[in-house]
């Protein structure tokens, strides 16, 4: 009999470790395009013109305009792409968005500055609950569940637009 509890013990504790991970699997129709209205702090994930998931996100501490240069708090205006993902992201995991590309580069040059880069989507992890909702440096923030599911959803390669 104490073997068996010990068993069952064990398992139920392989079980709850499992559930635990951070890491999500996802098998329904493939997320073909991202889109982020700002002035909602909404985000949704697309299978062409069908809605799969929505989120309310945080946005930059400087959420109104498009980010112009590196430190300006404002989270980027445009079509880019998700090109890169991080598993051991500060911020429990993150998926990357392209910015900057040609024409942000250009505006922050004409301006003397950087464009700055690492714009992502990413979780809130650890300090960074209980935050305001507008307060990353320019990326797009939701919880650490809701990160889970987008990190499984949304592949490299994939269309991102975010709007005004």
């Amino acid at each position: 009999m104490i073997g068996r509890r010990a068993f069952l013990a064990a398992g139920a504790c392989l079980a709850l470790s499992a559930c635990g991970s951070k890491f999500r699997t996802y098998n329904g129709p493939e997320v073909t395009r991202v889109v982020v209205f700002k002035d909602k702090r909404r985000m949704y994930l697309l299978h062409h013109d069908k809605v799969l998931k929505g989120f309310d996100v945080g946005l930059g501490f400087q959420p109104s305009g498009h980010k112009l240069h590196e430190g300006d708090g404002r989270t980027p205006e445009g079509r880019y792409l998700i090109d890169r993902r991080n598993p051991n992201s500060n911020f429990h995991l993150s998926i990357g968005i392209s910015y900057p590309n040609e024409r942000d580069v250009e505006v922050a040059r004409a301006l003397g500055l950087s464009p700055g880069g690492d714009i992502f989507i990413h979780g809130r992890a650890g300090k960074h609950k209980g935050k305001r909702r507008d307060w990353t440096a320019g990326c797009i923030a939701v919880s650490d569940r809701e990160i889970e599911q987008i990190y499984a959803m949304v592949r490299d390669g994939t269309v991102i637009d975010i709007l005004p």
